[in-house]
């Protein structure tokens, strides 16, 4: 039996949630998943590195830690619902297309500086690449259904007489371009 889920009437009053499993292991914490939270009002996703033998404890800590405490508490929790709109699924695959483009343009390995960039210390940005850029059911960002204003980005502030003197800085620009387009392409492809 099919059950309908309602409309929401607010931000965080429906939360999709879901793992993106099949990982590579990064970070100090060799993190091997991410915990996928996207709110069905506004669509905004939230992408928190874990890992896939964690414990309901541990998800709980981490779920109340990263998310409650800056959307407050989730009146619906929507874990496995293959007869919604599929908004998490779209997240997902999302979500590990920019963590391939990631690891295939070599942003897992040391930079010049011996910075290491492993996926999960660019989930922060891979967020605000897919917040900041338009979805197809609302033609809106997130942000700007959430906040009613799209953030600066750091992209937003090179001016093409600059010139980056950090190569870091100069990869961090590009990941963000490619992230973005690859997103919007994803985004248009499923549809």
């Amino acid at each position: 039996m099919m059950i309908q889920i309602q409309d929401p009437k607010c931000p965080w009053e429906i939360v999709h949630m879901d793992w993106v499993t099949t990982l590579p292991p990064g970070g100090d914490r060799s993190y091997n998943a991410c915990l996928v939270l996207a709110d069905r009002y506004t669509k905004p996703p939230m992408f928190v590195p874990f890992h896939k033998d964690g414990t309901a404890l541990s998800t709980a800590i981490m779920i109340w830690s990263k998310a409650i405490g800056h959307e407050g508490l989730f009146p619906n929790i929507i874990t496995y619902h293959p007869q919604t709109d599929g908004l998490e699924e779209r997240m997902i695959q999302t979500l590990e297309d920019m963590i391939r483009i990631i690891c295939a343009y070599g942003l897992d390995l040391k930079d010049s500086d011996g910075f290491r960039h492993y996926w999960c210390t660019l989930i922060p940005a891979l967020e605000m690449a897919y917040k900041t850029s338009i979805h197809s059911s609302t033609g809106r960002t997130p942000e700007m259904l959430k906040k009613g204003w799209n953030p600066r980005l750091p992209y937003d502030t090179f001016k093409k007489d600059l010139v980056d003197i950090h190569q870091t800085a100069s990869s961090f620009k590009l990941m963000l371009v490619k992230a973005r387009h690859q997103q919007n392409r994803c985004m248009q492809d499923s549809f």
